[in-house]
């Protein structure tokens, strides 16, 4: 999941994007309101969990902003102020879940869990192509009766080939969405990570499913599809 976080409180934007990043999630930060409402604006994002309480532009005011332009993205606000007028506020502006300060990241990412779910639909949790199957919600991916043991990196990576398939996803657009950076031109992190893809998804003795499109990029594709 790629997620827009907006927090003006330093430390704990380090800490947030951290433990977001190490359960898989691509991070964007920003420091104010009004990055926040750019990057929003200008970036393709999952979900945005914005800071009500923001310098330059508060987070109500941001998302209702945005709902009026149109951007359907599920928001979670995070916020300090708990009392009920407060989240009938952030709620009413077009956000669709509020987290009240302090809180666990566990408690972060069950209800970034949720919200996904709630995108996609409660039924549509799982991504297939040909025996492939990716469970979004509990993590898991098998082919056919097989469990594939992914790192978090990997697992992004595949679900968002699996996402496109049978469709080619170009290299920019994967580091942009898996490692949450500008792409460099020189960088050989995505052949290396296909590389280890394709060292647990096929086996030998298995129809390929990763495809390499010469200088285009990389593709998810079913044997009948090929």
């Amino acid at each position: 999941m790629k997620i827009l976080l907006a927090e003006d409180d330093s430390k704990l934007l380090r800490h947030l994007a951290a433990g977001l990043r190490e359960a898989g999630h691509t991070v964007d930060c920003a420091h104010d309101g009004a990055e926040a409402r750019w990057a929003a604006e200008n970036g393709a994002h999952d979900v945005l969990v914005l800071d009500i309480m923001m310098p330059q532009l508060d987070g109500v005011t941001l998302v209702r902003n945005l709902r009026r332009r149109g951007l359907a993205v599920p928001i979670l606000f995070i916020t300090a102020r708990g009392e009920v007028r407060d989240r009938v506020a952030g709620l009413d502006a077009g956000a669709d879940d509020y987290l009240v300060k302090p809180f666990s990241l566990d408690e972060l990412l069950a209800r970034l869990r949720a919200l996904g779910r709630r995108q996609r639909g409660e039924l549509n949790h799982l991504l297939r192509v040909s025996d492939l199957e990716i469970d979004l919600v509990a993590h898991t991916v098998k082919r056919g009766e097989r469990q594939i043991e992914l790192t978090n990196r990997e697992f992004a990576l595949l679900e968002f080939l699996a996402q496109a398939s049978p469709k080619t996803v170009g290299k920019t657009a994967i580091v942009e969405h898996v490692w949450d950076q500008h792409f460099d031109g020189g960088t050989n992190v995505v052949n290396v990570y296909i590389n280890y893809l394709r060292a647990k998804v096929d086996l030998p003795d298995e129809p390929s499913l990763i495809r390499t499109v010469r200088g285009v990029g990389f593709a998810l594709v079913p044997p009948e599809a090929a």
